[in-house]
């Protein structure tokens, strides 16, 4: 097992004690609705504040007779190469337009960049694929109201919804012209790797991933679903340039670097970047973690260049 007093530096510790003060303990057991409060809580306080010169419009995608709120950032002087759509992490049971919000604003001051950052369904009032659904109908939207360049990007679960979204629509005139994945979870083998290895992580272990899963797929079978797990798809051909981005004190940084094989092995464009002594969740560590802060710089720079149609790993 993982010496965690030796590969986590005192800033990142300092990070996570914060993070676990607004945990009771056992938190997994309180109802959704008590979760849902005391994340919101916790992503409030980190909240750094949003960069000047960004604008943030909260408006709402008509898809299928539902309605998906999205927030869309623009920089006063926008490098109009591309567009980014977002997905926060929750593990689709938490979060929102307001959990992500400055990440998603310093990424647009970062890149220049319009990012799009969408309000996808939430187990467990709506189970899977009610949250795949909104991420592509997002897609679909953007395709139509944007003639630039669309890169695909998500933190944990939504580093999952944009890698499903990809591989749902490689095959069309419209599709991604990159995705960057930030410690996402993509349906890796769970009895190796970091799945083992990092089983017991700060922030997130095992026992939370098992159930998230298993309150996303509400008790269907969905063995083989790629929309649920990008890593039982068969044929990863065709996918855009993809930057993974993990943390190495985190169960599932080996989804990196096995979707990395998956796709340099079937002729595409894969880096996996395993940043070490970090943690899940530590993008909100950004202004106060050196190494979380150098991450941050890695997911701009990566966001940025797949913009361009550039690669430069």
């Amino acid at each position: 097992m993982a010496d965690y007093e030796k590969l986590i530096d005192a800033e990142t510790w300092a990070f996570i004690e914060r993070t676990n003060s607004f945990y009771p303990p056992d938190t997994i057991d309180f109802t959704i609705e008590q979760q849902r409060a005391i994340y919101d809580r916790m992503c409030q306080a980190f909240h750094a504040g949003n960069p000047h010169g960004v604008s943030a419009h909260t408006g709402a995608i008509e898809a299928d007779g539902r309605r998906i709120p999205i927030r869309t950032y623009r920089r006063d002087n926008p490098d109009n190469a591309a567009v980014v759509l977002y997905f926060h992490g929750g593990g689709f049971i938490l979060g929102g337009l307001e959990s992500h919000d400055d990440v998603c604003a310093e990424l647009c001051d970062r890149t220049g960049y319009e990012v799009i950052s969408v309000d996808y369904r939430l187990v467990p009032e709506h189970t899977h694929p009610a949250a795949f659904d909104d991420a592509l109908a997002a897609f679909d939207w953007t395709a139509k109201s944007y003639d630039r360049a669309i890169v695909l990007a998500g933190d944990s679960a939504g580093g999952n919804l944009a890698a499903a979204v990809a591989h749902a629509t490689r095959g069309r005139a419209r599709h991604a012209v990159g995705q960057v994945l930030i410690y996402p979870g993509l349906g890796g083998d769970t009895s190796r790797g970091s799945y083992v290895e990092h089983i017991d992580a700060p922030m997130l272990s095992g026992r939370d991933l098992e159930f998230y899963a298993r309150m996303r797929a509400g008790g269907r079978d969905v063995s083989g679903d790629a929309s649920f797990a990008p890593l039982a798809d068969t044929d990863f051909s065709g996918l855009p340039p993809t930057v993974l981005i993990t943390a190495q004190c985190d169960p599932l940084s080996s989804d990196g670097e096995t979707y990395r094989d998956a796709l340099v092995a079937a002729g595409g464009k894969a880096t996996w970047i395993e940043d070490m002594g970090l943690v899940h969740g530590h993008l909100r560590a950004r202004h106060t973690v050196s190494r979380a802060r150098e991450s941050f710089a890695r997911i701009v720079e990566a966001v940025k260049a797949l913009g361009r149609g550039e690669w430069p790993y």
